[in-house]
Order: C-alpha cells, then structure tokens, then sequence
C-alpha cells in the first residue's frame, strides 16, 4: 500500500491544472527510468487516474541504454505493482557515446538518441502525451545552466509540443521538490535502480545542485527567490499559450 502520497498528489494536480497537461482521452506514456523521480511520477499518476475528472491511459516505457546492469526485471515488477503496461527498448547509446564517439561531455547526446528512442515508442503506441519526471530541483538546475553556460535566462517548459511527432512533453512534478520526492519513496520503502550513467555525479547538473546547496546555507531563501523568478517566466509562457 502506497503511504505519504497527499503532498506528491498536492504539488503535481497543481502543475497539471495550471498547465492544462491532462485532457480528456490522453494516453500517456510515462517514462520510466527506475530512478526515485520516475517511480514518483508512476504512483502518482496511477493515483491520480482513479479520481481525476479527465479519463486518461497511463502506459510506461523505458530505453535500456545497453550498460549490461541494467535490470529489466526491476521495471517490469514496478509497473506489475500498479497494474501499468511497460514497453522496454534496446538502445545502442552505450556504445555510440562511449564506445565508438568518446565523448568528453557525453549527456546531450545521449539525451538526443534517447529521446528518439522515446518519441518511437509513444508513437508505436499510440500516445499522444509523454511524461517526464523533472523534478522542481531540475528546474532550478537548468536555470542556472542555461544562465551561466549559454547567456539565456530560460529552463524547461511544463508542456512542451513536438511538431514533428506531434506529441506533448509534459513534466507534472514541476512544481515537486527534491526533498519530497526523497521522503515519499523512503517511507514507502521502494527500491530504485542504480545510476547507469558512468557520468552520474560528474556532469555540470551536478555542478549546479552543489552551488545550489551551498549558497543555501548563507542565502536560506535562495531556492525560493530562484522559483519565484522562473515563475514569473513560466506565468509569461501561460499567457502566449492562451
């Protein structure tokens, strides 16, 4: 039985009402990586289905990279606990990015050949919405990726249309902090797989949680004022939307 889940369900209905991410009829695919953020995403979404006015379908899938301790069976028994169909695909990213290209800074690459992995999928299956598990800490990160590598003042948008799949992107956990994400899985004491990226605690996404976290201790409500400026964006990219 899924416990502590009032507050996930709080912040997520929220961004999905705001940003109309659910209509009628959608079927989702949810995409599953094993990690906290994306079983999070799964429960949450299966919950919501049961009293959410809009029917929609959930389906989950997920892109094996080809690393060999990647656990199918781990996935396949999530989804068997909420009742959620899985499609899983073999993808040579593992051997294009690290194998063959070695790539130095490897992430939007593999990103890219991942994502068309994706995209495959949810067409195969019909769907025309696929969800992302970026958390609120995500969004702070980018922010300050996108400021301090590139000169844009920008992060990801909460729905995003793909012209030439013609499916959305949405990311209902937006409006989720990290830290709750953490506490709902360790009170229902759900597994998650391992980090299968080699780059795992090295990329420059890394270099920004670690900035985040120590600025915090002199400036506490820096996590707050950062959100509040990325509001003020996504309330702008709400209103050219409409």
């Amino acid at each position: 039985m899924v416990i502590k889940m009032q507050r996930i369900l709080s912040h997520l209905r929220k961004a999905i009402e705001e940003y109309n991410m659910i209509e009628e009829g959608d079927k989702i695919a949810v995409c599953l990586s094993g990690g906290k953020d994306s079983i999070t995403l799964l429960h949450a979404l299966k919950a919501l289905q049961r009293f959410y006015p809009k029917k929609f379908e959930l389906i989950a899938i997920s892109v094996n990279p080809g690393f060999s301790f990647f656990n199918t069976n781990f996935l396949e028994e999530i989804c068997h606990c909420v009742d959620i169909p899985l499609f899983i695909e073999k993808s040579n990213a593992k051997e294009i990015v690290f194998d063959i290209r070695k790539e130095k800074n490897p992430c939007s690459l593999c990103a890219n050949l991942r994502r068309g992995v994706i995209n495959s999928i949810a067409i195969r299956e019909n769907c025309n919405k696929i969800a992302l598990g970026h958390n609120q800490d995500d969004v702070l990160e980018t922010f300050l990726l996108n400021l301090f590598y590139t000169g844009n003042i920008s992060t990801f948008s909460p729905v995003s249309y793909m012209d030439r799949s013609k499916i959305t992107l949405i990311r209902p956990l937006v409006y989720t902090p990290e830290k709750e994400i953490k506490r709902f899985i360790r009170k229902n004491n759900f597994e998650v797989m391992p980090k299968v990226c080699p780059m795992d605690g090295t990329s420059k996404r890394e270099d920004m949680k670690q900035l985040i976290f120590t600025l915090s201790k002199n400036i506490p409500m820096i996590r707050a004022n950062l959100f509040g400026a990325i509001q003020r964006n996504l309330e702008d990219w709400k209103i050219k939307q409409n």
